[in-house]
């Protein structure tokens, strides 16, 4: 049991590189939407 506690308590740690990992995806889904919207846009303009 004392391993698994240690393998529970390294991700904690990690915590920051977690964050900033979420970061990283949120802002990589937000740049997805807005060149998506854009494109759209720039569609209906072109129409």
């Amino acid at each position: 049991m004392s391993a698994k506690n240690t393998n529970n308590v390294a991700p904690r740690r990690k915590s920051k590189r977690e964050r900033r990992m979420k970061i990283a995806i949120y802002i990589m889904i937000f740049a997805m939407v807005i060149s998506t919207i854009t494109m759209g846009l720039a569609y209906f303009i072109g129409l």
